[in-house]
């Protein structure tokens, strides 16, 4: 996560402090990834010490103001303009957990795959209603619709994230079956292969969802 490409996005619409750098950063992606004050504060150390942001005097409460610079303005042009590099994926637990699980003593690695996506469905659900209240914030329109819009991208994101997981789960009990089933370790008829979690769009489910209290 770019923590100070996201600061910079938000100081290009003006001057800001740093606890409301947090909230807006918060509020933006529906708190998916908090921050704390001190986060924010030692980015924005970095991005001064960088040239890319500075500070600008104090607002009526006393606060330190920082507003974007020209260098700063270059760098967020490039981020949005640069692909998100791919090709050193970030270390995935799940992925390492069943490395790991295969072949170690003790451990029911199809248990351990049953129980991950039990907990990857009923996340998808979480973010699928939490993306029903994000739809009816948006149609009921208000001041705070282009945050509604971000977060509402995020929470897409998500459910996109947790239905490929919940579908590798399933291609992994599988594969397993059939390797072991090949091996002549197989004690009967292999099982039927797990049934794929459905669609958590509510799109696809042909409701609308119910706006919020």
């Amino acid at each position: 996560m770019s923590i100070r490409h996201g600061l910079l996005a938000l100081l290009e619409h003006g001057p800001r402090y740093g606890s409301q750098l947090r909230s807006e950063f918060e509020s933006r992606t529906g708190a998916t990834w908090p921050l704390n004050v001190g986060q924010v504060y030692t980015t924005l150390n970095r991005l001064e010490r960088d040239g890319m942001v500075a500070q600008n005097g104090e607002d009526e409460a006393g606060h330190a103001l920082y507003v974007i610079t020209d260098a700063g303005r270059s760098e967020l042009r490039s981020w949005f303009e640069t692909p998100v590099d791919r090709s050193s994926p970030p270390r995935d637990e799940l992925a390492i957990k069943l490395a790991m699980a295969v072949g170690a003593p003790g451990v029911d690695i199809r248990a351990v795959i049953q129980s991950q996506r039990h907990h990857t469905v009923n996340a998808m659900q979480d973010y699928t209603r939490l993306k029903a209240q994000a739809l009816a914030a948006i149609e009921g329109g208000g001041s705070r619709e282009r945050d509604d819009v971000a977060w509402l991208l995020v929470l897409e994101q998500l459910i996109f994230q947790t239905e490929a997981e919940a579908r590798w789960l399933d291609h992994c009990e599988v594969r397993l079956i059939r390797l072991s089933a090949a091996a002549g370790r197989g004690t009967g008829p292999a099982p039927a292969p797990p049934a794929t979690a459905p669609s958590a769009h509510p799109t696809t489910a042909g409701t609308r969802p119910a706006r919020p209290d």
